[in-house]
């Protein structure tokens, strides 16, 4: 596996399909491909989270945790030229404004461009991108700073370092072809079940030792 220079990116996004390496819209190739990687741009909408009452979201509670969710996040959309207060501490899911398409020989890191993490802006906690994927990424933004950072849409945010596949890889996530931020699906895990029961038996087996 080795990381795409520059060039080689732009001569995968000169490929026919279905080899063709796509991120539009693309506003400035020569910017926005500099340095061995894809910067790419805020999109227009986000999820927030809001202070709830319930005491928390755990994932094994199937009946009640995707309502949960719905409480505790909500979806709006900014237009160009507004301002996204994000303030100490705060975490919030955005998008990529680019919609990206990987063939199956490439997959992808997303990284924080560095001007905005001498600010205290730590994004993507989750970087990886499968060979096969298609849609906006969802980014998770977050302010370890000491002052509220001013975030528009369209600004560069991010950067997409993408390599290539011993192989070939399939896309087999449950975030097909977003175009703006997912809601968290966690409570869709199969082995939620397995672990939560056993967590279960070993406190109770804990307690019952203890009392021996």
């Amino acid at each position: 596996m080795g990381t795409l220079s520059t060039k080689e990116i732009i001569k995968w996004m000169r490929k026919a399909f279905p080899e063709r390496l796509i991120i539009t819209p693309l506003l400035d190739e020569e910017k926005q491909t500099k340095g061995n990687a894809v910067d790419v741009r805020l999109g227009n909408e986000f999820i927030i989270f809001r202070r709830t009452s319930f005491p928390a979201i755990d994932p094994l509670d199937k009946d009640k945790i995707e309502e949960r969710i719905g409480h505790y996040q909500e979806r709006f959309r900014m237009n160009f030229g507004e301002k996204f207060y994000l303030h100490p501490n705060q975490l919030i899911l955005g998008s990529t404004l680019e919609y990206i398409a990987l063939p199956r020989k490439l997959s992808a890191y997303v990284i924080g461009r560095s001007s905005w993490g001498r600010l205290g802006l730590i994004i993507a906690t989750a970087t990886a991108v499968s060979p096969g994927f298609k849609g906006c990424l969802t980014l998770e933004l977050v302010n370890i700073g000491a002052a509220p950072l001013i975030l528009y849409p369209g600004i560069r945010i991010a950067q997409l370092v993408i390599h290539t596949v011993e192989g070939e890889g399939t896309y087999e996530g449950r975030y097909a072809c977003p175009t703006g931020p997912d809601f968290s699906l966690i409570y869709k895990d199969e082995e939620l079940d397995f672990w939560g029961n056993r967590q279960k038996q070993s406190r109770v087996k804990g307690i019952f030792v203890k009392k021996l």
